[in-house]
């Protein structure tokens, strides 16, 4: 049975970058990356994900195509339901999850590793504003969530990976904590 590895970080942090970075690499050490399937625009800009209409999101989800989904910022989010084949093969799965998803998550793959991705203050707000999606009090809004975020992560054993400095530490980082043997 392979291991889920359930990656969460607020939004800025660069989930999607570092799994764009480990891509060659995890694939190589027989990780299998998920592609979200998201209800948002195509033309969103740093996620490769598949977007749909609510409609054929809320069809897909009744048809029992997702292992996962949940509902986050106005956007519905679904893990497609072959991972649980990939995980029964051996393979580990890697999957940009929700934090808030994560105790039912925890209940459906109860040996998933947790991962949190986690940057400075300033650093993610740099990122936020970089990234033009939000407003000022929008981005004052989810830096003073994530602020709350570090320390309950510590309490709910997420494994934390520092991504504010150069992205190729953190794709180390992230390949050295999925091979560690686990129990």
């Amino acid at each position: 049975m392979g291991a889920l590895v359930y990656l969460v970080g607020p939004s800025g942090s660069g989930k999607d970058s570092l799994l764009q970075a480990a891509a060659g690499e995890l694939e190589a050490h027989g990780c299998r990356l998920v592609r979200r399937v998201i209800t948002r625009s195509a033309e969103a800009v740093g996620e490769d994900a598949e977007a749909v209409t609510p409609e054929r999101f809320e069809h897909l989800e009744a048809q029992g195509a997702f292992a996962m989904s949940w509902r986050a910022n106005g956007l519905a989010y679904g893990i497609p339901a072959q991972i649980d084949t990939w995980l029964a093969d051996g393979d580990n799965v890697v999957v940009n999850g929700s934090r808030a998803y994560l105790p039912e998550a925890r209940r459906r793959y109860p040996n998933l590793l947790a991962v949190l991705l986690t940057v400075e203050p300033a650093i993610l707000r740099q990122r936020l504003l970089a990234r033009g999606r939000e407003t000022l009090a929008e981005i004052d809004a989810r830096l003073a969530r994530s602020a709350h975020i570090q320390p309950a992560a510590e309490a709910e054993g997420l494994h934390m990976l520092d991504n504010s400095g150069a992205l190729a530490i953190t794709v180390s980082a992230l390949l050295r904590l999925i091979a560690a043997p686990r129990s």
